[in-house]
């Protein structure tokens, strides 16, 4: 049954691949990444690192309803949010990039991390992705938590590092 999911996810993020036979063979025998294009199946919406790990941590906290795919780029530190596309859609906020028609997205398979890129939450081959008002919420939500946070850190430790 695992291995079916995985080439149930394999075969859905490849389809977005301008050549998705090439894309798979990228990622078994060449760098493990591929671009796919956004905007066709998904959009990604990139956030900086501290409030998409805060904000995932908030969507797991639903028992009923598992994170659509998420990816992490632990040079960049960046988390990206797989959501449907969307040509009209806004994101607002410090850091927050929309990514869509248009654009490329570097993306390792669904069963490995490829260099500096790794999946939180892989896709799981159903075209499940997340939805923009939870995915909302918990950015809002991650950005007042660290709002509060962001003072204290900011602080300059006392020569005995307190």
């Amino acid at each position: 049954m695992h291995s079916v999911m995985w080439k149930q996810a394999v075969e859905w993020l490849a389809a977005a691949a301008t050549d998705p036979q090439e894309c798979k063979r990228e990622w078994d025998h060449g760098k493990g990444t591929a671009l796919l294009a956004a905007g066709r199946y998904w959009d990604v919406l990139s956030v900086p690192e501290r409030l998409g790990l805060l904000a995932l941590d908030i969507l797991w906290r639903d028992p009923l309803k598992a994170p659509g795919p998420t990816l992490v780029d632990v040079t960049a530190r960046r988390v990206g949010f797989f959501l449907p596309p969307d040509p009209v859609s806004e994101w607002v906020g410090f850091g927050v990039r929309h990514v869509g028609r248009g654009s490329w997205v570097a993306v390792p398979p669904p069963y490995r991390p490829a260099g500096r890129l790794e999946w939180l939450v892989p896709p799981d081959g159903t075209g499940t992705l997340h939805s923009p008002v939870p995915l909302e919420r918990a950015l809002r939500g991650a950005t007042g938590t660290l709002a509060v946070l962001a003072p204290v850190s900011a602080e300059p430790a006392g020569p005995d590092g307190w």
